[in-house]
């Protein structure tokens, strides 16, 4: 496994592995890595032969300055992990490497303005263009996302068909502890006690596929039962709970097509998302999370 740092160096490696006939795979990631990355390692290493990762915290998708200041990191066991995944290429730039007097942004309008991105203003602008470079710098040939982060995802696939990008867009299923908790960087940060609690979003999402499972669709009593199981856990704060069409983000009244049904809730100060995919299919309903 090689690490680099600018941009030429992963130009140079990707061409080398072009050359030799193998498929590009490539993994975005802010580091702290956990099972959830490596398994999009995973996807990726049964569609391509070549598979490159980026570890860049990318200050400009934090609206919240503490929040960026405070995210964890840890190259070493980064690369340790990522190796044992393996991984042939990190790309670990600086911020001078991927922005230098950088005036030009890119934004996906309609997906971004619901969810998440009601309450983390610029966020999503910060993400697409962020992938954007890197897809413009890595030139692969399949990408992987997970969908614990949904609207991340959905608008980077969106993103990717608008501006032509030759690549193939793989959304993951979320991995989660066994206590049902998705997997994420920022679990680091809970205390034991907000961890316990941290698992009502995942029973929340449960109660959610029972109500549909049973023919609910009335997004009112689905959400207002995932919102009362989540409120036992104490949380200092639910920012929404909410349920979307899949094909544009917008919100809906009823869960009548394939939708979203998505949960964001602040334990202390850690803010973590989760998310179910529902799928209708006649009479069958096929729920992923």
């Amino acid at each position: 496994m090689q690490v680099v740092h600018t941009i030429a160096e992963v130009r140079e490696h990707v061409a080398r592995a072009r050359k030799e006939g193998k498929l590009i795979g490539f993994v975005p990631t802010m580091g702290f890595l956990h099972e959830g990355h490596l398994s999009l390692v995973e996807e990726s290493r049964k569609q391509t032969g070549y598979q490159v990762m980026s570890i860049f915290v990318n200050r400009i998708q934090f609206n919240d300055p503490k929040d960026f200041a405070n995210y964890p990191k840890d190259l070493e066991r980064d690369f340790e992990l990522a190796r044992g995944a393996g991984v042939d290429l990190i790309f670990v730039p600086d911020e001078g490497e991927m922005y230098r007097d950088n005036l030009t942004f890119v934004d996906v309008e309609v997906l971004t303005k619901n969810l998440c991105g009601a309450h983390r203003p610029g966020h999503f602008r910060g993400v697409c263009t962020v992938v954007s470079k890197l897809f413009n710098i890595v030139q692969p040939d399949v990408s992987v996302f997970g969908q614990k982060d949904i609207q991340q995802a959905v608008s980077i696939e969106k993103m990717t068909a608008d501006l032509n990008f030759p690549i193939r867009i793989i959304i993951a299923p979320t991995v989660r502890e066994d206590d049902g908790l998705a997997m994420s960087s920022r679990n680091k940060r809970l205390s034991p006690d907000e961890r316990k609690r941290s698992v009502a979003v995942s029973r929340a999402l449960k109660r959610a596929e029972e109500l549909v499972r049973s023919g609910e669709r009335s997004v009112r009593a689905i959400t207002s039962a995932m919102i009362n199981i989540i409120n036992e856990s104490n949380p200092k704060k639910i920012d929404y709970v909410s349920a979307v069409r899949y094909r544009d983000l917008e919100l809906v009244d009823a869960v009548t097509e394939k939708s979203i049904i998505a949960a964001a809730v602040f334990y202390g100060e850690t803010r973590l998302i989760d998310n179910m995919i529902v799928e209708l299919d006649g009479g069958a309903v096929r729920c992923i999370y």
